[in-house]
């Protein structure tokens, strides 16, 4: 095998190679599960948070006519909050708190968090 060919087989393999993990990670940050025609509000209190990469996700446990409804609320990541002004303790369970958010078009309890107002009047983005 000449070097011309292992050389044009190594350019194909490493293009294929960066088209394929492009394609990954267009597909891990799509939301095209949110309605992002559609702003919700929703108030409740803060049932569970988890501060982790990729991205943050606040549960949100709301008055519903049948008892409590938990909203799954996911955020950007750690890095994207903590310059918006978000810390670890910004929301801890049992607080007040006012979201707003682009609903799951599958029609569960959650969505993309845009905004959250906490019990001191603070408003922060959950977004870039």
């Amino acid at each position: 095998m000449s070097a011309r060919i292992t050389r044009r087989m190594f350019a194909s393999l490493a293009a294929a190679m960066v088209l394929a993990i492009a394609s990954v990670a267009d597909a891990h940050h799509s939301f095209a599960m949110f309605d992002k025609n559609r702003l919700l509000t929703v108030s409740g209190v803060v049932g569970k948070v988890e501060w982790t990469n990729p991205h943050v996700f606040i549960y949100v446990d709301s008055p519903g006519r049948s008892g409590p409804v938990r909203y799954s609320m996911e955020c950007g990541s750690i890095s994207i909050l903590t310059r918006a002004g978000w810390k670890i303790s910004t929301a801890k369970v049992g607080d007040p708190i006012q979201v707003q958010y682009y609903p799951l078009k599958n029609g569960k309890p959650g969505g993309l968090l845009e905004q959250v107002k906490l019990k001191n009047g603070t408003v922060l983005k959950g977004l870039p």
